[in-house]
C-alpha cells in the first residue's frame, strides 16, 4: 500500500485504534505489538517487537511470551471489518476448543491466522518453529492442535491492499 495500514483514517479516528477498541470490548483490554514511539498515542500498552522485520509470526511470539492469559486474541491492524461481536465467538469457540489455536477458515480453505486465537500452550511450538526458521504461521501451526473454526461472512476478511482497495472500501 506505500503506507502504514495501522494509520489509515477510519471512523474518526485510525484503523488500528478501530481494531484495539474491537478487541478490547471482546477480551476487556488489548496491547499493541510494535514500535511503542509510534502506537502510544492510541491509549493501549504497546510491546516492541522482539522480532522486528521478521514478520507477523515474530509478532505472534511477543504478544504470547508477555501474556498472563490462557488465550489470547491477535488480529492484525489491517482489519476493518472485524467487530467486537465476531472476536468474542472466536473467544468463546477457543475455550471449548481443546486446541492450542483456534484459526478462522473462510470457503474455500482460506485460514486467517491474523485474526485468530492462541492459547499460551501454543508459545512453545511456535518458538520452536520460528527458531528452525519458519515464518509462515500455517506452517509453524501444523504439528499443534489446531482448530479451524468456518465462518461464512466475507466481509470480516475484506482483503485491503492497495490504495484503491482502501478507497472503494473507504466510499461503502
Amino acid at each position: 500500500m506505500g503506507r502504514d495500514k495501522a494509520f489509515l483514517p477510519f471512523r474518526g479516528g485510525v484503523l488500528a485504534q478501530f481494531i484495539g477498541d474491537q478487541v478490547a470490548a471482546a477480551a476487556g483490554d488489548a496491547t499493541l505489538i510494535g514500535d511503542p514511539s509510534r502506537y502510544a498515542s492510541f491509549g493501549y500498552p504497546v510491546i516492541p517487537d522482539r522480532y522486528p522485520g521478521e514478520g507477523p509470526l515474530g509478532g505472534i511470539l511477543t504478544a504470547l511470551q508477555h501474556s498472563t492469559r490462557d488465550w489470547n486474541l491477535v488480529v492484525a491492524c489491517d482489519m476493518p471489518g472485524i467487530t467486537s461481536a465476531f472476536l468474542v465467538r472466536l473467544l468463546e469457540a477457543a475455550e471449548n476448543s481443546g486446541g492450542e489455536a483456534l484459526i478462522p477458515v473462510r470457503q474455500p480453505e482460506r485460514p486467517e491466522p491474523l485474526c485468530a486465537v492462541y492459547h499460551r500452550n501454543s508459545l512453545l511450538g511456535l518458538e520452536t518453529a520460528f527458531q528452525h526458521g519458519e515464518r509462515k504461521i500455517m506452517t509453524a501451526l501444523a504439528g499443534m492442535r489446531m482448530v479451524r473454526f468456518p465462518i461464512d461472512e466475507p466481509a470480516l476478511f475484506r482483503n485491503l491492499n492497495t490504495p484503491e482497495d482502501w478507497a472503494a472500501y473507504a466510499r461503502e
